[in-house]
Order: structure tokens, then C-alpha cells, then sequence
């Protein structure tokens, strides 16, 4: 092969080369960037453009690197308006849990989030799951209203965590005392003990809420 030979061969090469690179960065979803653009948008409850992103070919049940899809980011972020975008996509998994084992219904409940927690649960988001609930997490939280809509919706009430922690400990030691008389009102069991050997009682007296531990030690009997 002569030296002009060889030279076309390469060019040609190159070429060929040139344009499969071409063809599979055409071939790559939606865009350069999306991936980071996506999540920066849940975050910043920029709904324009996490449905523009969609509808250019974006997963809507994709990831962070820390395994949150972007449903429970915008519950925790209360990003409302990407809440409601992302729960309206066809095939949008609503049940999808992080790392942790939460869904975006148990984040929703915990930020005392209302109109995220009746959309979710409109959209068909699950009120029960196995340990942890949507109901521990409503009942740890600031809004006593949301413990009323789970209860409503068919939530477990004596529902066990893993440990046996049930939902009316968690609000005797974190939430609100009317979330406690919903709970009560609701068909709590007062006598239950966790796997600890503590009752609803002790959980109150742990956030020295005497006045609530005595209610509950009445309630007990």
C-alpha cells in the first residue's frame, strides 16, 4: 500500500469513527444534562420543566445518586407543584420507597403536608406497607389532621414498626396531643407494648409530657 493509500485509509477510518460517535450520543435519552437538570428542577418545584424533561423521553421514576426518585424529593421538599406533575404521570410509581424504606406518602405525613398527602392518596398511593407506615410518620408529625385523613383512609391503627413501635407511641412522644385523642378515638390500643417493653405511656414520659403519660396509664387499664 502506498504512503497516499494509507493516508485515505485512516481519513477514512477516522471518519467512520467520527460518525459512530455521533450516532450514539444521538442515541443517548433526552439530553446532555437532564439527569442533573431533572433532580435541580424537583428540588427548585420548577414543574414547566420537569415536564418539559418528560415529555423529551425523561424517566420520571429515575434516581439520585442517593437512591431518592423524585417523587419523595418533591414530598420532602414540598415542591408541590412537581409533586402533582410527577404523581399525574402515567406509570409514575407512587409506592417506590428510598433506602430508608420510605414512600413519598410517609414524607408527605411527617412534613404535616396535607394537600400532598390527599393527592398522593387520590392518585392511589398505599395507606399500609409492612413496618414502618404512613401513620407512624403522621403521627410524629405537627398536623393532627393528617392522622384523622390516614385513619379515614383505612390506615392500620395499631400498625407495629419493626420494633413493635406503634403509631400512637411515636405521637405521645413526638406529635401533638390531638393527634394522640385522634389516635385514641381512632381504636389505639393504650396497653400495647413495643418489643422494649414500653407502652405509650413511656413514650410520654421520655418527652416528659407527664400530664399525657397519666392520661395514657388511665387509658391502659
Amino acid at each position: 500500500m502506498s504512503l497516499t493509500q494509507h493516508v485515505k485509509s485512516v481519513a477514512t477510518a477516522a471518519l467512520a469513527l467520527g460518525l459512530s460517535c455521533v450516532l450514539a450520543l444521538a442515541s443517548l435519552p433526552a439530553f446532555a444534562g437532564s439527569y442533573d437538570d431533572f433532580f435541580v428542577a424537583v428540588r427548585n418545584d420548577r414543574s414547566d420543566q420537569v415536564d418539559s424533561l418528560i415529555k423529551r423521553g425523561f424517566d420520571p421514576n429515575s434516581r439520585d445518586p442517593k437512591g431518592e426518585p423524585g417523587l419523595l424529593i418533591a414530598a420532602r421538599e414540598q415542591s408541590s407543584k412537581v409533586l402533582r406533575t410527577l404523581a399525574e404521570q402515567p406509570g409514575i410509581e407512587l409506592d417506590a420507597l428510598n433506602p430508608a424504606g420510605e414512600s413519598a406518602l410517609m414524607l408527605a405525613a411527617i412534613k404535616g403536608d396535607l394537600k400532598a398527602a390527599s393527592l398522593l392518596l387520590d392518585r392511589g398511593a398505599k395507606v399500609n406497607q409492612p413496618g414502618w407506615s404512613a401513620l407512624h410518620y403522621a403521627a410524629s408529625g405537627p398536623e393532627p389532621k393528617l392522622v384523622v385523613l390516614l385513619l379515614g383512609r383505612g390506615a392500620a391503627v395499631n400498625a407495629g414498626s419493626p420494633n413493635g413501635t406503634t403509631p400512637l407511641m411515636m405521637a405521645a412522644q413526638y406529635g401533638s396531643e390531638d393527634s394522640v385523642k385522634a389516635l385514641l378515638a381512632g381504636g389505639a390500643d393504650a396497653k400495647l407494648r413495643n418489643q422494649l417493653g414500653l407502652s405509650a405511656a413511656d413514650f410520654a414520659r421520655k418527652a416528659e409530657r407527664a400530664s399525657l403519660a397519666k392520661q395514657l396509664d388511665a387509658g391502659s387499664r
